[in-house]
């Protein structure tokens, strides 16, 4: 299977795992490559120094490209996109920022660089700071999907765009990669496809939980973290949904961002304060929601915890290898694209 994704990072097939904090480890990340994708490797949520470590483990798992992501909207993003150009990752990802500078940076050793967007608006920038390619989020997605579903946010970007697109938000099989190909996609990314199998390092309870739940057992909501996410419907989403907070609440959490990013909490805290009431609050709920999510994600408690979790769920009913995962989307593909011609 060619596309302009394949070509462009030198896979086998068009097909990526988004990088999720506490999910998109090494070893998943590998195993991805090592089946033909492209693994993102997430550093979000890792000090400096464990990016490194990070890095140094997936080259010792593959030989195969993969990606690293930088989050450039966390505390002490530049050092992590430092460490990713100087260990010369293949292909860096990078969202929620102007990335002109990683770009240049990253092209002068050869790599390649995708910016992740939910606008045109921030597709046209990406294109013009240098993106080689966009993965493109949409409403359905897990995590920090845009306000727009697929169906529509795909061909219109595509429609407007030079360079290749890959799709996210609702994709988990070969009729969700064979229907971003005809959008105009040129490769789909998956997170919680990829969640829910063997090498993902989620909590065992929260794989199960997801095969049972349907289309309609998620919510989209400001409150987890402070930007619009998609979560699992869950009585730990709905506490956070109703917790109130105050500029206080942010100087008394920015500790835990802190001292989980390894960042300087002085500084931290008088950005906070600098910031004004509105990114006040919403750092407070950054310091939460990091929590929120290590716990749902990794221990599977609902009552404390939250899952990112797309509206895909709905169709995933099992736990498979990635590998069988990635084997299972391809044959479901080519099989619809002999098939397709048939109706016309």
């Amino acid at each position: 299977m060619k596309t302009r994704i394949t070509k462009l990072f030198g896979i086998k097939y068009p097909l990526v795992l988004s990088g999720m904090s506490w999910i998109s480890t090494p070893e998943l990340v590998a195993a991805v490559a090592n089946a033909g994708g492209l693994g993102i490797l997430a550093t979000g949520i890792l000090t400096a120094e464990q990016s490194r470590e990070y890095i140094r483990r997936t080259r010792k798992l593959t030989k195969k490209p993969f990606a690293a992501n930088v989050t450039l909207y966390f505390p002490g993003a530049e050092r992590n996109a430092q460490v990713i150009i100087e260990e010369k990752v293949p292909v860096v990802n990078y969202a929620l920022g102007k990335g002109d500078k990683i770009a240049k940076a990253v092209h002068a050793y050869g790599g390649k660089v995708i910016a992740t967007v939910t606008t045109l608006k921030h597709a046209l920038a990406a294109q013009r700071d240098g993106a080689d390619a966009l993965i493109v989020t949409g409403h359905e997605a897990a995590g920090h999907g845009g306000a727009i579903t697929s169906l529509v946010l795909i061909p219109s970007l595509a429609d407007a765009l030079e360079i290749p697109i890959i799709a996210a938000g609702g994709f988990a099989d070969g009729r969700g990669l064979v229907t971003a190909l005809a959008l105009g996609a040129d490769g789909v990314a998956m997170g919680t496809r990829f969640m829910n199998t063997k090498e993902s390092p989620v909590s065992e309870i929260q794989k199960s939980i997801s095969i049972e739940k349907d289309v309609y057992s998620t919510i989209y909501t400001d409150k987890v973290d402070g930007l619009f996410a998609r979560v699992m419907d869950s009585k730990g989403a709905k506490k956070l949904i109703k917790k109130k907070l105050n500029p206080l609440s942010a100087l008394v959490n920015s500790r835990k961002i802190a001292r989980l990013l390894g960042f300087p909490w002085l500084k931290l805290a008088i950005g906070i304060m600098l910031s004004g009431y509105k990114r006040s609050v919403q750092m407070a709920r950054m310091a939460i929601g990091f929590e929120a999510f290590q716990v749902g994600t990794m221990d599977g408690d609902n009552e404390r915890g939250v899952l990112p979790l797309g509206q895909v769920t709905g169709i995933i009913h099992d736990t498979p290898t990635v590998k069988q995962v990635i084997e299972r989307i391809v044959a479901e593909a080519g099989k619809l694209s002999r098939e397709l011609p048939k109706l016309f």
